[in-house]
């Protein structure tokens, strides 16, 4: 029996909201701060038909958020040097030719690498969208050969300006995304402490909190070796969270939600220590990490059928455009490039929330229209004011953020002339209908076979990961380097395994998934990371048990 009987396409909770993320507010307003200042120079010369590509660059300011500034500072580079890059293709292109065909499928392929690249580099959100809706914009751009340099230089310049928003926040706290990542860390392993271990769902929350150490080892790995005062606090707090994943029963959750409340706020960091280090050195951060990745052609090779959805499935949503005689075929592009996740489920979910967040912007674009052609300046205000609701609420679900991002795309079409606003309507409910259901159909229609494959891997991974760590065990006085090392490994291969089999799960056209052998997997590797725990002297001591330790500010 075909794998694909088994699933059911979710309507129940899709629309759901969720809380907001933690640092909201800062996407918001970077997206604010670097937009202004080139658009309003723009309607000041009187030159908002340039905006659109002051915009590529400036919409650079949306990446990187959840990064240490170290890390984000090269990260912001790229996206804009990628941006520029993807920016100068489509309007060479646009400069060389008029059909809509090969402009359609030059888009579909430039949306196709850029999927797979944001995912292979995991740079975040807002992933590919952005840079796609700006290509594939570019391409429909009346251009001319000469222009192209340009045009391409305001992107630069605009770009330039959002890699100084970006960073600007590090001036005032520099240790912002490793206090945040330490206290996500914390909250998981406080509900995972909760549930002592035993009660209902526990095994998700022991997976969610193994995931929150490792991402946050990984955030405080990532931003450098400076030993300041700051992160080996953040270090010791990271300890107390693995004491939680190893004994949670002898933990008290409120004490390291508390801790993590105290890492939210603005004061000095608080936190916990052991009177000394019990593995002789607390990380050591200025170690390799315990589990690097890979070039990226390796990584690139298993996204290779999502890479091929995304080309196939925005090519013919494009083509389906033009056939209906719609005027502006990239829509529908972007569209379908939106909703590619990592399976057909999660593109599903994906695909209701972008029409109905869409349908629902139409509409608001139909009630702020006549308020925007009151003057040009109102026009780009307005512009603004949906740009910063469109991050304030896209963390609380997709379709919510699309009511924003709905008329945002309408009105830039203003910048450059007056249109109708009912044939601009008509267009963009048609290829939001049109790219959501061809879309959807080419990733039933592509199968990702390797889903499975990449499972067998991963489990190969925490299998050799476990044996390690049992034999470091298993000597009378291992070394304690190797041993904290080899518990980073095992931690980090659990973490990709239950990764790999989520995505796995909710793929369809598949043999059966080794369900059984990834939860006993799971199982013993999760024992025998809380064993190399215990063994490193982290479990809780009598005198812990019930209260709280001294608090260490540095």
């Amino acid at each position: 029996m075909s794998s694909a009987t088994r699933h059911r396409l979710p309507l129940a909770g899709v629309l759901r909201l969720g809380r907001p993320s933690d640092i909201w507010f800062k996407p918001a307003l970077s997206a604010v701060a670097a937009v202004a200042p080139p658009n309003l120079t723009l309607l000041a010369l009187g030159r908002l038909d340039l905006a659109m590509y002051t915009m590529a660059g400036s919409l650079c300011a949306l990446y990187g958020h959840n990064r240490p500034y170290a890390v984000r500072a090269r990260a912001l580079a790229w996206v804009v040097l990628g941006m520029v890059g993807g920016l100068a293709v489509a309007l060479l292109t646009a400069s060389l030719t008029t059909d809509a065909v090969v402009l359609v499928t030059v888009g579909a392929l430039m949306a196709a690498v850029q999927k797979a690249v944001c995912d292979a580099t995991r740079i975040g959100p807002p992933g590919n969208v952005v840079l796609t809706f700006i290509t594939s914009a570019s391409l429909f751009a009346p251009q001319s050969l000469g222009q192209v340099p340009g045009h391409a230089g305001l992107a630069l310049a605009a770009g330039a300006w959002a890699w100084l928003v970006g960073m600007a926040p590090g001036l005032l706290r520099p240790h912002g995304p490793e206090r945040r990542a330490t206290a996500q860390a914390l909250d998981a392993a406080a509900a995972y402490a909760a549930t002592r271990g035993t009660t209902e769902g526990h095994a998700r929350a022991r997976a969610a909190s193994a995931a929150a150490i490792h991402a946050a080892w990984q955030s405080l790995l990532a931003a450098g070796t400076r030993p300041d005062r700051t992160r080996r606090t953040l270090e010791r707090l990271l300890i107390r969270a693995e004491v939680a994943l190893a004994a949670p029963a002898d933990t008290d959750p409120e004490r390291l939600r508390a801790w993590a409340r105290d890492l939210r706020g603005a004061g000095p960091v608080c936190g916990t220590g052991f009177p000394h280090d019990p593995t002789g050195e607390l990380l050591g951060v200025d170690t390799e990490l315990a589990f690097p990745r890979g070039p990226l052609r390796h990584r690139l090779a298993p996204l290779a059928p999502i890479a091929v959805r995304t080309a196939i499935g925005c090519a013919l949503a494009g083509y389906a455009s033009l056939a209906l005689g719609v005027g502006r075929p990239y829509w529908a592009l972007v569209t379908a490039a939106s909703l590619y996740q990592a399976n057909v489920t999660l593109t599903w979910s994906r695909g209701i929330q972008r029409v109905v967040g869409n349908l629902v912007g139409v509409l608001v674009f139909a009630a702020v229209t006549p308020l925007a052609r009151l003057h040009p300046a109102a026009l780009v205000l307005l512009c603004l004011a949906l740009n910063f609701g469109a991050e304030a609420l896209i963390s609380r679900n997709y379709w919510l953020g699309s009511v924003c991002v709905t008329p945002m795309a309408l009105l830039i079409t203003e910048f450059a002339r007056s249109q109708d606003p009912g044939r601009l309507m008509t267009e963009r409910i048609a290829d939001t209908l049109v790219g959501a259901l061809v879309g959807f159909v080419a990733a039933v229609a592509v199968t990702n076979r390797r889903a499975g494959d990449r499972i067998e891997h991963a489990l190969t991974t925490v299998e050799r990961a476990r044996e390690r760590a049992t034999r470091l065990l298993a000597e009378p006085h291992p070394e304690p380097r190797a041993l904290k090392t080899a518990g980073r490994t095992l931690a980090a291969a659990l973490v990709d395994l239950r990764a790999t089999a989520d995505a796995a799960s909710g793929e369809w056209w598949q043999r059966a998934l080794p369900t059984e052998r990834v939860v006993l997997a799971e199982q013993s590797g999760h024992r025998t990371l809380a064993a190399t725990a215990r063994h490193r002297g982290l479990a809780p001591l009598d005198h812990d048990k019930g209260r709280t330790t001294e608090d260490v500010r540095p």
